[in-house]
């Protein structure tokens, strides 16, 4: 495919080439027409053919029904560019040297008028063929100089004609490198033009096959360029042209909405739901103009829903298993304690069978909390107060207990978050920490700080052995854990109610300790 591409590149460039020879072969056939009519009509009034007359007329008009000739596009069609180019500059330098020789030698300008059809040759002729013609004009003019010399001219005529000839050869080679030149640019910008447009030509098909629906709008508010996406989602068959306020008023708030953090809103004649980004324009020469990005929400939360049944089934069959274990072991130890008679073992059956029920209620609690997810109520929650209820929860009064965390926050920071959901998320993290850390005064420590956008991080970390790599990867899914008495199911929860506050909990930091962050708005 490339080779293709580099092939069709190249005849692309090389027809462009070409034709811009064919203009300049036009208008140089122009300028010879106006020189030969000059030559038939007014020559003799600026004095040329005057030492033989009848020369002159014969080949002032041979050159014009030349020029007349070669001059149709029916010669290039019949003879070819080429061979047309090569028989134009032969009747040029042999007309202008007759008319030289029957106009007083090189006094009479004809040399001058060389240079001009030299300068042209360098444009149109290809390959040494340029310098070919000025040895032509070169010779000519030394062998009319030579023939008047010795028909008693002056010995410093040599000289004049000596810097001519010069003159020929100068010009043709400083016009065809300028002719090269040019060629080279003219094939680039060819090249780089095809390039352009099949570019061109997949962005639009991208942007016409896109899912989303993508609206370009002018400083105005007015539709510049539609894809057939964005017509389709806001139910609308013509929309470019169109002030957007007139399809639909909400666009002028999203318009208004500075950033690109994407908005849900209902638009068109049918009030879709959509999500909507803004992006302002920031190309040369398309100032104001904003980009607008729709998707269809509604598809994407029956999307979100397909994969939460598919989640819930993974969750279902995985707890399914983890409930086995522990009943298993209730109704083994239920039967062991029908049978045994001592005591001491009827005690400890007991309390297998305890422990095991309080698993199963743990896995069904957690559970149940996911079903609540759907269900917040958010709101401005003072961190430092909420966070020393938590902590207050925990130790009861219980001060060395109390010692062993560590406080932080400011009494102005503020987490938007449902206050059961934090809770919840608080007293896992605790929990956790609690766990692992060394238990020394200070060893979990809670603390906050403001981020940029209204966010704010709080952070719960503790002193304790940290994580490994391996265990960093599973960290968040459900039924993984490094504890004999855990379900598994604490952190991936904690991690479900906080996505549901539009939050997230992430583990920060490598090395001794774990620190654990969540972040969001400080205000809902």
């Amino acid at each position: 495919m490339p080779a293709r591409a580099s092939v069709t590149d190249t005849l692309t460039a090389w027809a462009g080439i070409d034709r811009s020879r064919r203009l300049s072969l036009r208008y140089f056939n122009l300028f010879r027409l106006l020189l030969a009519g000059i030559f038939v009509v007014g020559g003799q009034s600026f004095g040329l053919g005057g030492e033989h007359a009848l020369a002159y007329d014969v080949a002032a008009f041979g050159y014009l029904a030349a020029v007349l000739a070669l001059g149709f596009p029916d010669a290039v069609r019949r003879l070819g560019l080429e061979r047309v180019i090569l028989l134009q500059i032969l009747v040029d330098v042999l007309a202008l040297s007759v008319i030289m020789w029957a106009s007083g030698g090189y006094r009479s300008g004809m040399p001058v008028l060389m240079m001009v059809v030299l300068a042209g040759t360098g444009l149109l002729a290809e390959g040494r063929m340029v310098l070919f013609f000025a040895a032509l004009a070169t010779l000519a003019v030394l062998i009319e100089n030579a023939w008047r010399f010795a028909s008693g001219g002056q010995p410093g005529d040599f000289l004049q004609v000596g810097i001519f000839c010069t003159g020929f050869f100068g010009i043709a080679v400083v016009s065809r490198r300028l002719a090269l030149r040019a060629q080279a640019n003219a094939s680039l910008a060819a090249e780089r033009g095809a390039a352009l447009v099949r570019q061109q030509a997949v962005n639009e098909r991208i942007i016409r096959d896109m899912h989303d629906g993508v609206i370009v709008v002018g400083a105005d508010g007015r539709a510049l360029q539609v894809n057939p996406q964005a017509a389709a989602l806001l139910g609308v068959s013509r929309i470019e042209g169109r002030m957007l306020s007139e399809i639909d008023p909400v666009f002028d708030e999203a318009l208004a909405h500075d950033g690109q953090e994407p908005r849900v809103l209902r638009l068109g004649p049918g009030g879709r739901l959509m999500r909507c980004r803004t992006v302002h324009s920031e190309a040369e020469g398309a100032a104001g103009e904003v980009l607008i990005y729709l998707t269809d929400f509604e598809d994407v939360e029956r999307q979100m829903q397909q994969l939460k049944l598919a989640a819930l089934g993974r969750l279902t069959a995985s707890m399914a298993h983890e409930i086995r274990n522990p009943l298993s072991a209730v109704t083994q130890a239920a039967e062991l304690l029908c049978e045994e008679k001592r005591a001491n073992m009827q005690a400890r059956l007991a309390r297998i069978i305890n422990d095991n029920a309080h698993r199963i209620e743990r896995m069904i609690r957690d559970v149940l909390a996911l079903g609540r997810r759907e269900h917040i109520v958010p709101e401005a929650l003072p961190l430092a107060a909420f966070a020393a209820e938590v902590i207050d929860a925990r130790v009861l009064t219980d001060e060395v207990e109390r010692a062993v965390y560590a406080l932080d926050i400011g009494g102005d920071i503020t987490l938007g978050v449902d206050r059961a959901h934090l809770h919840q998320i608080l007293d896992n993290l605790l929990a956790n920490a609690r766990r692992y850390c060394s238990g020394r005064p200070g060893s979990v420590r809670l603390y906050a700080e403001a981020l940029a956008g209204g966010r704010v991080a709080l952070h719960v970390a503790d002193d304790g052995p940290g994580l490994d790599e391996a265990t960093r990867g599973h960290l968040f899914e459900p039924f993984f854990t490094t504890h004999a008495k855990g379900t598994g199911l604490g952190l991936y929860i904690a991690r479900e109610l906080a996505e549901a506050n539009d939050a997230t909990l992430e583990l920060d930091g490598e090395g001794a300790g774990a620190d654990f962050v969540l972040t969001g708005r400080s205000r809902p």
